[in-house]
């Protein structure tokens, strides 16, 4: 089920997998900033989640409804990402905010504003590739609210042993021979499914844990 949100910087859209049985918690998840949600990993938890009892909302921000092809700056992001979950507040279901690469750092900068009770972040850009210096690790620190970095072992944005000590309430999670993407090269011992299955069941797992 597709829904259209206005917001200050155009219309952004939810797609929804709705829980079976008693819904749990509901997860919403934005995408990159040069993809959409489409990505392997936000897929998967759209599959995989809704059997657990997680409703999966997948948030396309205005600038990919828009056809465009390169996201915009984060405080446009923002913008496009406060109304939305708004919105996805309404359903009086514990509500998770996530996503993957910059969506992930969206739902690390907004959790609170949104009354959100956890994050997930997916493959956190920690630094630009080959450039640790310019760490983003403040966002992530600063979410203000438990979240569960599930990280490539191969990510050139940052692997998990790059990342500094969490505080208490954040989770890492490693996704070995991963790349940024979540692809695992055809040589390496973990296959595609089983990488794929460990973000579910780690991301699953996590979610209904929270108290």
């Amino acid at each position: 089920m597709q829904t259209l949100v206005p917001t200050p910087v155009g219309e952004a859209r939810i797609t929804r997998y709705p829980a079976e049985g008693t819904p749990k918690a509901l997860l919403a998840l934005g995408h990159g900033a040069g993809g959409g949600i489409e990505a392997r990993d936000l897929q998967a938890l759209a599959a995989a989640l809704p059997a657990r009892g997680i409703t999966v909302a997948l948030v396309e921000q205005p600038w990919r409804v828009a056809g465009k092809k390169l996201g915009p700056a984060p405080k446009t992001l923002d913008q496009g990402w406060l109304p939305v979950l708004a919105e996805l507040a309404g359903s009086g279901l514990p509500l998770v905010a996530g996503g993957r690469s910059a969506g992930a750092r969206v739902a690390c900068r907004t959790a609170e504003a949104v009354g959100a009770v956890a994050v997930v972040a997916l493959a956190f850009p920690l630094h630009p590739p080959g450039k640790p210096e310019r760490s983003r690790a403040e966002e992530l620190l600063g979410s203000g609210r438990p979240t569960l970095v599930v990280q490539g072992g191969k990510d050139t944005f940052g692997t998990p042993e790059e990342f500094p000590q969490l505080p208490t309430g954040h989770e890492l999670v490693a996704i070995p021979y991963a790349g940024h993407g979540f692809s695992v090269p055809k040589r390496a011992p973990l296959g595609q499914d089983e990488a794929l299955r460990q973000i579910t069941d780690a991301v699953g797992d996590w979610i209904l844990a929270l108290r």
